[in-house]
């Protein structure tokens, strides 16, 4: 549990670090264009990541361990 863990968090800095290193003028505008969305936009957009994650995370657990 705690390898799949920490395996996760590395691959999320390795996302986060490819965006920063290939995109960084696109990632500028993109965070400019963030201050007009709303909280409760950025809230629902964030929970519907989260629960997307949490939904492959189960399949893959449930189809591929």
């Amino acid at each position: 549990m705690t390898q799949d863990f920490l395996m996760a968090l590395g691959l999320v800095f390795v996302i986060e670090g490819l965006l920063y290193a290939l995109v960084p003028g696109h990632l500028k505008n993109m965070m400019k264009a963030m201050e007009s969305v709303g909280d409760d936009a950025l809230r629902m957009g964030g929970l519907a990541a989260l629960g997307f994650g949490v939904f492959v995370v189960w399949m893959v657990k449930a189809f591929f361990v």
